[in-house]
């Protein structure tokens, strides 16, 4: 067996150089090619960059070089060394969640990489978790790719990093925050949370429903706050107040609102679960049915967000609509906005629907 590994030890040190050697004699330089085509570097560096000054005969001649060379401009190296700062990057948090049935995240990046591919700028991409957001810098990870500008997605209020970034001069565009700052260059695009919140509030108490349990998502977010809101404005508009009714965090999480929702069944029986977002709102489904009552005959249920599976459920999910990939869109055109000082608008509102469906019922009029 020792044998076998020097032997093929001596394999490897031979060989490798060898490959290594001719990866590298494949891998032309801009100087090749412009030794090649007859130009100087800056002519083919132009070339790639589209200016005007370049003859489309020479324009052909270079790229026909290229393709003989095998020769691809480094985009990471020209934006690293270029003072244009022509990549964008989309900071999110939410495109690692575990949970299969939440798309929001990859709604929001499918809008954003559309939007950013029909530009003139790149996308650098940067996926965090929970603890990775914890300890990275935002504009650490900013400054050292040279990008022009960021798209947050996912990211709370509290978070100091957070904060770093936006008392910087990289131009941001947040989402699901609404920032009160004098900063202009800072964006954020959002549905009106507050206004959705009351809709479907409304939507309960307009069929009669007064004994409500808010299943509510993690405290301190501003989409919380916001929906929030709107409940309390819904519920004072029919003369009852936020106290009137019961309120679980369950912190956005489809399992925890299965906890709290049963364990709450075992207690009491309300009219109907306001759920602060599909996830929430299927682990009540769950919990409810388990506790063997029928949605919607005897419990109705809620959700926000629309999911793909919202829905397939049964019986399909009452919720507010959001259009993720146009949000995705909004927020890369408006940093686009912001970094070439077109900026209209410094906060967008992007339309919501309330999607009523099958899990609510009207109860008799007292």
């Amino acid at each position: 067996m020792k044998r076998v590994d020097r032997v093929f030890s001596k394999w490897t040190l031979c060989i490798v150089p060898i490959i290594f050697q001719e990866v590298m004699l494949r891998m032309a330089t801009i100087k090749d090619v412009a030794k090649k085509a007859g130009v100087s570097i800056s002519v083919v560096s132009k070339t790639y960059n589209n200016y005007v000054d370049v003859s489309e005969e020479t324009r052909q001649r270079i790229f026909a070089v290229a393709k003989e060379l095998n020769y691809t401009p480094n985009i990471v190296a020209k934006n690293l060394s270029s003072k244009k700062q022509m990549t964008f990057g989309l900071i999110s948090s939410g495109v690692l969640n575990d949970n299969i049935k939440d798309n929001n995240a990859f709604d929001i990046f499918k809008g954003v990489y559309r939007e950013i591919s029909e530009s003139r700028f790149e996308l650098s991409i940067n996926l965090i978790d929970t603890q990775k957001q914890k300890q990275q810098s935002y504009v650490q990870y900013c400054r050292e790719r040279n990008i022009g500008g960021a798209i947050l997605q996912g990211i709370r209020t509290d978070d100091p990093y957070y904060k770093e970034l936006i008392d910087t001069d990289i131009p941001c565009v947040v989402l699901d925050i609404m920032n009160e700052t004098e900063n202009g260059m800072i964006g954020s695009v959002s549905i009106n949370n507050a206004q959705a919140g009351k809709e479907i509030t409304l939507y309960l108490l307009e069929r009669n429903h007064r004994n409500l349990v808010i299943i509510g998502g993690t405290e301190e977010t501003y989409v919380n706050k916001e929906r929030m809101k709107g409940v309390e404005e819904a519920l004072v508009a029919h003369g009852m107040k936020l106290s009137d009714v019961d309120v679980l965090d369950a912190d956005f999480s489809e399992e925890t609102a299965y906890q709290l929702s049963k364990a709450y069944l075992q207690k009491k029986q309300p009219t109907a679960f306001l759920c602060f977002s599909d996830l929430m709102a299927f682990g009540v489904m769950s919990a409810v049915k388990e506790a063997g009552l029928q949605i919607p005959e005897d419990v109705s249920v809620t959700g926000f967000d629309d999911l793909v599976f919202s829905s397939f459920t049964q019986p399909p999910l009452t919720t507010i609509q959001q259009d993720f990939v146009e949000i995705g869109g909004v927020a890369a055109r408006l940093l686009q906005d912001i970094k070439e000082n077109k900026l209209e608008r410094q906060h967008i509102w992007v339309k919501h629907q309330l999607m009523a469906r099958g899990s609510v019922r009207t109860l008799p009029s007292d």
